[in-house]
Order: C-alpha cells, then structure tokens, then sequence
C-alpha cells in the first residue's frame, strides 16, 4: 500500500480523535465523504488501523502507577528470548513489553497501585520470568508527553 499525504492525514487525524465523523475527516483531508470511507476501510482491512478505543487515564480512575522496568536476561538465545516473552504476556500488571537494544534486554511498562502491590509484582511476577539475571525499577513521577500508536509529524 503506497502512503501518500491524504493517508497520513487520515491516520494522523484519527489518532487524534478517533471518534471524527467520517464527514469531518473527509473535509479536512480533501476527499468525498465516499472515497475517505473507502480508504479508511481499506487502512483497516490491511490492519493499518486495528481498532478504536478510548484512552484512560489510569491515575484519575484507578490511582495507578507507572513504573518502567529494565530487563536483563543471562542469555540471548532463541529459545531463551520464546520462553521469555511467552511467559510475559500471561502477566497482567505488565501493560507493555519491548524487546530492546542497549543495555537492558527487555522495557516493560508496568502498572501498580502503590509500592505494596509493585513489591508484590516484583516478587510474585518480574522475579520468576525464566532467565532474568537483572531487574531495573523506575516509578514514573509524572506524564510529560504521551502519544498513542506512533504519532506521524504534521
């Protein structure tokens, strides 16, 4: 699928406000209401576009907060890597995962309702993944910028 300025207009739109009426997006991006309807289809066909939600703010509704932690594994096998990650996603405090390069294997954000729960998250869930070696911990102060799905530039 070629990406042209209408498209990246459509996808930078949307992640600003999903919920724009398909009129509205058709306007601002220069098309018939009939041809933007197809193009958004099409970006969610291919699975460009995986879906609509709304975003909550975790702090306002359930008091939560983020801590971003640093993973080290012992090694960098194949095998050791599916074990990992495998495991990982059956953690339900951990709201994301990237496998990284630098110095620490794995970034994972996770969400925790105070340094109770955080202690029991490390103890009972980060501690027990197969083949860590090293746990890093940093509790997030505040937001500065958050974007949703990799932002375009205007």
């Amino acid at each position: 699928m070629i990406f042209d300025r209408t498209t990246e207009s459509i996808l930078r739109l949307l992640q600003h406000d999903g919920r724009m009426s398909n009129a509205d997006l058709a306007e601002r991006v220069g098309l018939s209401p009939s041809a933007c309807l197809r193009r958004v289809k099409m970006l969610e066909e291919k699975g460009i576009i995986r879906g609509y939600h709304a975003v909550i703010d975790d702090r306002s509704v359930h008091n939560l907060t983020t801590v971003i932690v640093q993973i080290t594994l012992e090694r960098l096998t194949d095998e050791s890597l599916r074990r990992f990650e495998a495991r990982i996603k059956e953690c339900a405090d951990i709201r994301e995962c990237y496998l990284m390069t630098g110095e620490a294997d794995y970034l994972l954000h996770v969400a925790a309702r105070d340094l109770a729960d955080y202690e029991r998250i490390h103890k009972e869930e980060l501690s027990r993944l197969p083949g860590v070696v090293r746990i890093q911990s940093n509790f997030a102060i505040r937001p500065v910028v958050q974007r949703w799905s990799g932002a375009l530039s205007p």
